[in-house]
């Protein structure tokens, strides 16, 4: 562009941004003087390089660039887009689409596009179908802002809307479009968009629209190893500090250490999820704390504890946060004896940000018709309303139209039972008395279902005829 104004130098771009680095960054500035694309064709006005050093405190820097005669370049701003890191939740629901189906409704689904730069779409999302309705409610879902849109709030989605067919098929009903901003200000009567479908639009005069789409919900929250942090800085809810004990230990030591006089054998199955494993770097949801891939087990409360605080040395904590791993996990064992010698209860402790929803669901309907409890504490200061949904005292737990068997979920917020004079006893003992009370009645309902009844007492002298039951953790 012929012209010294600096406002035509304005461009937009995204960079990856690594926290534990220090990115270098150089730029140059030319003069055009061909059209040749070499870029040793044309005069080097000047170039000028600078550093970039960010922390979370430090998200933005600003200043002069100057060139070799002190001429005055420009004055960017240089701003670090922690939201590239963010997980945003939402779910969507329709009204009134279109008919496709000759002998039913439509059997509707979502697909999400994030925009390129050079104006083309890539496919980010697809929600799952739902069956014979022309007024769908989707499952909340969880997807990176990045994904979605590049951390650019601004940057346009599009949104298609398809009728599923079993060949594959699926037919169109219509699209829209928005952006992650207008998403984010939620639920309003400026966030319904109309499902327009550009060939009906050009055939019929009076078309109006082929539905509506709306979010119910959306939100966003950090992501789960920036929450998380460095164990080594006290920010992070797994630091390990010389003095104190952090609410993870707290809760596996409050609940574990009454619950294992439970346990015959006092060898407990110990697993991660949400990591970078060691050498490789291979994300992995359900790891053996201690590291040891053929025999997870660790002697006692206080081996897990050691194994925890060995594997926080070893991994790199790192999103997204799925549940459904380490439940299918331990169902698989607890599978393989269904006769109600042993019971299985798993105890997962987590800050709150669940990444695969629609995934656990399923793992827990399954997992409800096995010997088998789970204990999830929260820790931290996050939203817990998926952990709520979790806990079925209200509305049993379903997925794809079965529902659990069994209420198999506790869930508790350990925020709730901190003492506030800072006793660290007196709040893993609330903890404790609360988290474990549905226990008994959940191995009785497990009992009762498959019509296992009470062994009779032993004899007064001698041993009994078969081993006790065993509760596996």
């Amino acid at each position: 562009t012929k012209t010294l104004n600096k406002k035509y130098f304005v461009r937009k771009f995204v960079l990856d941004f690594f926290f534990e680095e220090k990115q270098n960054l150089r730029f140059d500035v030319y003069n055009v003087d061909t059209r040749s694309s070499n870029i040793s064709k044309h005069n080097d006005f000047h170039f000028f390089s600078f550093h970039v050093s960010c922390t979370l405190e430090t998200a933005s820097e600003e200043g002069d660039f100057l060139g070799s005669a002190g001429m005055k370049l420009w004055s960017p701003t240089l701003s670090m887009r922690l939201s590239l890191q963010d997980i945003a939740t939402m779910q969507l629901c329709a009204n009134k689409l279109d008919k496709k189906d000759f002998f039913g409704k439509s059997d509707p689904f979502l697909v999400f596009y994030r925009s390129n730069e050079d104006g083309t779409f890539t496919i980010c999302h697809k929600t799952e179908v739902i069956k014979n309705t022309l007024n769908p409610v989707w499952q909340p879902f969880t997807i990176p802002v990045r994904a979605l849109c590049n951390g650019d709030y601004d940057r346009t989605v599009k949104i298609d809307v398809y009728d599923w067919d079993r060949d594959g098929s699926h037919d169109f009903i219509g699209e829209f479009t928005t952006s992650y901003r207008e998403l984010s200000r939620g639920q309003s009567q400026f966030n319904v968009y109309e499902v327009l479908n550009p060939k009906k639009k050009g055939k019929k005069k009076k078309y109006v629209n082929s539905g509506t789409v709306s979010h119910t919900k959306i939100r966003c929250v950090p992501n789960p190893s920036l929450i998380l942090g460095n164990p080594a800085q006290p920010t992070s809810l797994h630091y390990m500090s010389p003095y104190q004990m952090n609410t993870y230990a707290m809760a596996l030591k409050a609940v574990g250490e009454i619950i294992q006089d439970y346990d015959s054998d006092k060898l407990f199955p110990a697993y991660g999820f949400g990591a970078k494993l060691p050498p490789d770097g291979k994300i992995s949801h359900a790891f053996p704390l201690n590291g040891n891939s053929e025999d997870p087990n660790c002697v006692g409360i206080e081996g897990v504890l050691e194994a925890y605080f060995q594997s926080l040395r070893t991994v790199q904590l790192y999103g997204p946060t799925n549940f459904a791993p380490v439940i299918n996990q331990v169902a698989r064992s607890a599978q393989d004896i269904t006769d109600g010698s042993q019971y299985f209860v798993l105890l997962m402790i987590t800050d709150g940000v669940i990444s695969d929803m629609v995934q656990t669901k399923e793992a827990v309907v399954n997992a409800s018709a096995l010997p088998m409890s789970i204990i999830i504490v929260g820790v931290g200061p996050a939203e817990f309303d998926a952990m709520e949904e979790l806990d079925g005292d209200d509305v049993r737990v379903s997925s794809r139209g079965r529902f659990a068997e069994r209420d198999i979920v506790q869930f508790v917020p350990f925020r709730d039972y901190i003492d506030r004079s800072g006793n660290q006893v007196l709040s893993m003992a609330r903890l404790a008395k609360d988290v474990l009370a549905e226990i008994p009645d959940q191995l009785l309902s497990f009992m009762k279902s498959k019509g296992i009844d009470p062994r009779p007492a032993p004899p007064a002298s001698g041993t009994p005829s078969k081993p006790p039951l065993n509760t596996r953790i």
